[in-house]
C-alpha cells in the first residue's frame, strides 16, 4: 500500500479497481483542518484524467501493472505490433494510444510496454530518436530574423519543424514527448 507521501508523478494505482497513473500532485496544507495532496490520476485503459483530494494517511492500493522493454516491428492497419525480445511474444497496440509520437517510430525501436492483467495499456518511448530527414522545404534566403523554421518530413513519415539549415539527408535528433526538434547529429 502506498502511502500519501509515496505520491510522485508515474506512480501506478489502483481507484476503484482500474488503474490509474498520477499525472500530477500538490501537497495543501490549509491553515485550518487536515493536510491533503491534490491529485490528477489518469485512467490507463480509458485515457480519462479525474482529480481527487488525498487526505494524509490515506492509503493507495498499487496497481498490478508490469513494464517490458519490447521492439516495435511495423504497423497494422491501426495498430502496432511490438515483439518481446526474449520471449518472441507480439502484441498489436492500438496507434491511436501512443498519439502524435506513432508517426516517430522506427522499425527494431526499443519502447517500454505497460501491462495491466497481461493486457497493453500504455506505451512509452524512448525521450529521442534520431531519423534521417527526406523531405525538406527549401529555406527563404534573407527570412533568418526571429526564430524561423520549415517544415521537414523524416524516414518514418512524420513532419516536424526544423531550422532552415537542414537539409535533405541530414540526421536529426527529436524529442518524442513534444515532437520538436533538438539537434544535427552527424552521421556515423
Amino acid at each position: 500500500m502506498y502511502d500519501t507521501s509515496d505520491i510522485r508523478k508515474g506512480l501506478k494505482v489502483l481507484l476503484d479497481g482500474n488503474p490509474y497513473t498520477v499525472v500530477e500532485f500538490q501537497f495543501i496544507k490549509p491553515g485550518k483542518g487536515a493536510a491533503f495532496t491534490r491529485t490528477r490520476f489518469k485512467n490507463l485503459l480509458s485515457g480519462a484524467v479525474i482529480e481527487r483530494n488525498i487526505r494524509s494517511g490515506e492509503k493507495l492500493e498499487p496497481a498490478n501493472v508490469e513494464e517490458r522493454t519490447m521492439q516495435y516491428l511495423y504497423k497494422e492497419a491501426d495498430d502496432l505490433v511490438f515483439m518481446d525480445d526474449k520471449s518472441f511474444e507480439q502484441v498489436q497496440v492500438r496507434a491511436e494510444m501512443i498519439g502524435e509520437a506513432a508517426d516517430l517510430m522506427k522499425d527494431n525501436l526499443p519502447c517500454t510496454v505497460l501491462f495491466f492483467n497481461e493486457r497493453p495499456v500504455d506505451v512509452s518511448l524512448p525521450t529521442f530518436v534520431l531519423l534521417e530527414v527526406t523531405a525538406a522545404e527549401p529555406g527563404v534566403r534573407g527570412d533568418t530574423s526571429g526564430n524561423v523554421t520549415k517544415s521537414a518530413t523524416v524516414e518514418t513519415g512524420g513532419t516536424v519543424a526544423v531550422p532552415l539549415f537542414i537539409n535533405i539527408g541530414d540526421m536529426i535528433k527529436i524529442d518524442t514527448r513534444t515532437h520538436e526538434y533538438v539537434e544535427r547529429v552527424n552521421k556515423k
